[in-house]
């Protein structure tokens, strides 16, 4: 691959303080990618109209729910879309994404219940990228692309 190349990853690993709690998580070793590859930068829930700080929000079975029960789902699915839609522009096959994410996670995501208790699964924006055929790398298992 050659600096071309364009990998989506979520914003907060860059340093982009978009998280839930206004944060971010940046990854310097992730921000030596930029010497290789052109990194585009998401957040499918700011995407789809949420800000910065929010409620956290965590997935129920089809549903992306606050604590207090507000339904999120459609938010998450519009900035999904969104942030697909930019990578299929950008001629996308890979993502690096936060892991246990709502929206991100890639293998492992919080069951639902905001007792910190992880289990099986994607975020909603990993679901929809795997659809799209898009390779997806969670944080917590990069080692080299």
């Amino acid at each position: 691959m050659n600096s071309t190349t364009s990998i989506l990853i979520s914003a907060c690993l860059i340093g982009e303080p978009c998280r839930f709690d206004g944060q971010s998580k940046e990854r310097t070793d992730l921000l030596d990618l930029l010497k290789e590859y052109n990194l585009i930068a998401v957040c499918p829930e700011v995407a789809g109209g949420l800000p910065t700080p929010r409620p956290p929000a965590e997935i129920t079975g089809t549903q992306v729910l606050r604590e207090n029960g507000e339904d999120v789902t459609a938010q998450f699915q519009t900035g999904s879309q969104e942030c697909l839609d930019r990578g299929i522009t950008e001629n996308t096959s890979r993502a690096i994404l936060k892991s246990r994410s709502p929206a991100c996670g890639c293998g492992q995501i919080y069951d639902g219940t905001f007792t910190g208790k992880l289990i099986d699964g994607d975020g909603i924006f990993t679901q929809t990228l795997k659809t799209a055929g898009i390779e997806c790398i969670s944080d917590k298992d990069y080692l080299k692309i």
